[in-house]
């Protein structure tokens, strides 16, 4: 309460917080409108399994709806994932940029919009193709510019959402692409849980049948502990840190060990936070969007079985008798690997180890130097491990139990959705506390 308090008796976090909610507000508008030019039909979304469907949940189902904003910030998140990789002495101009400071970030910042733009404009085209050809949309005008117009629209939402993202950033609470991200997923969240109350409840009480109501009960009673146990274990996972012992070379002979010892270094055991389930989602989508952009809507068999491959959410098909997992095991590949590449953007063993020698600052009983480079990146690599596997765990378990029949398809979603909500709202907690914090509010009043 007293946190709660504090809001209102701090005018910069209250105005931060006011103009967050007014720019969900235009995001939300913005969903429920319809592209211009397109008309949808009652079978939209039909296909609880479609390719598309973690977008659409990302989106807060702007994509449902085909909205001008339907594409959300996947293109930008797409296009950061290669601007990163790239300027990792892959092309050495873009590697000589993430050197030089806050003017390389903002020239990278430039490059990866351009680079949005590209990639919005083909996701925008497959999936306008994709939809079209599932009956789930009809055009006013099918020629080459009506498809123009409709694919500026939509890239013009994925800008503005960017826009959006950057002015929460700016001037609102936490981070404003991960924020809209964050939206998206809450506003799906009802639909999520109208979804488990009918499938696992509704119809049973219909039948008037005991024991199919009391099985309803137990089964919706497991769903709902298995969401407050990943929010458990999420929150845990964000707050546990490695606290790494530092000393400093003018500290005073008189001091005790204790004193001495008493600053340290934390590393996050999940230093990337939600970052590589985003990212792992991001390029899960895009074999789906390739194939509907060259096939026109006929898919040779071959792009239909690799389509299968990168979803997620089943099995795919192996031959009559056999099927095999491999969109989950590519997917969890991707979490691991994300995990360890946004850790090492996150925490550089370089930069700290350059940093300590510079501020006379050293790892209690590890040289200075490249000794401590070493030390901090043997550590991140062992943390980064248990972070990952625990991140991947958490994100699989929905889509395991979803593909032995545990819980109903359309339910597996909600497991990576709430590992992002978690995370994000971990994030924005830890600023307004930093904020609170800096102007004299202290924790223990909070």
């Amino acid at each position: 309460m007293k946190k709660l308090a504090a809001f209102f008796h701090n005018k910069d976090v209250l105005n931060r917080i006011l103009f967050t909610l007014a720019i969900f507000l235009v995001f939300r508008i913005g969903s429920a409108i319809t592209v211009p030019g397109v008309h949808t039909s009652s079978n939209l979304w039909d296909d609880s399994n479609s390719s598309f469907s973690l977008l659409n949940m990302m989106g807060g189902g702007a994509l449902q709806n085909f909205s001008i904003l339907a594409l959300g910030v996947s293109p930008y998140i797409t296009a950061q994932i290669i601007i990163q990789l790239l300027s990792m002495d892959v092309l050495p101009a873009l590697t000589a940029l993430t050197k030089e400071g806050e003017t390389g970030r903002r020239k990278l910042d430039v490059v990866t919009r351009i680079l949005s733009v590209v990639l919005g404009a083909v996701q925008a085209y497959g999936i306008t193709v994709a939809v079209k050809n599932s009956d789930g949309i009809s055009l006013v005008d099918d020629s080459a510019w009506g498809y123009t117009k409709i694919i500026i629209v939509m890239v013009a939402g994925t800008m503005i959402m960017t826009w959006l993202g950057d002015q929460i950033t700016d001037k609102g609470i936490g981070n404003g692409i991960s924020m809209m991200i964050f939206v998206g997923i809450i506003s799906s969240l009802p639909s999520q849980i109208s979804s488990a109350f009918q499938n696992y409840l509704s119809d049973k009480v219909q039948s008037g049948d005991p024991t199919l109501i009391l099985q309803g009960a137990v089964q919706i009673a497991v769903y709902f502990l298995a969401m407050l146990l990943i929010v458990i274990f999420v929150t845990f996972m964000e707050k546990s840190v490695r606290k790494l012992p530092v000393s400093h070379s003018n500290t005073s002979q008189s001091q005790d060990l204790s004193s001495q010892q008493s600053s340290f270094l934390p590393i996050k055991v999940n230093a990337s936070s939600v970052m590589p389930v985003i990212f792992a989602s991001s390029v899960m989508v895009a074999p789906a969007i390739l194939i509907s952009l060259f096939s026109n809507g006929n898919p040779p068999s071959w792009a239909q079985t690799l389509e299968d491959v990168f979803n997620y959410q089943k099995m795919t098909q192996m031959g009559d008798n056999f099927s095999f997992p491999w969109g989950t095991i590519i997917y969890a590949i991707l979490i691991i690997a994300f995990s360890y590449f946004y850790a090492q953007l996150e925490i550089n063993p370089e930069r700290i180890a350059e940093n300590f020698q510079t501020s006379g600052t050293y790892i209690t009983g590890i040289k200075p130097g490249v000794e401590t480079e070493q030390y901090i990146s043997r550590l991140l690599n062992r943390i980064t491990f248990i972070g990952s596997m625990a991140l991947t765990l958490v994100a699989l378990l929905p889509v395991i139990l979803s593909m032995s029949g545990a819980v109903p398809s359309s339910l597996s979603l909600g497991g990576t959705g709430l590992i992002i909500v978690v995370g994000v709202a971990l994030e924005v907690d830890n600023q307004i506390n930093g904020i609170l914090a800096g102007q004299g509010f202290a924790e223990s009043e909070m």
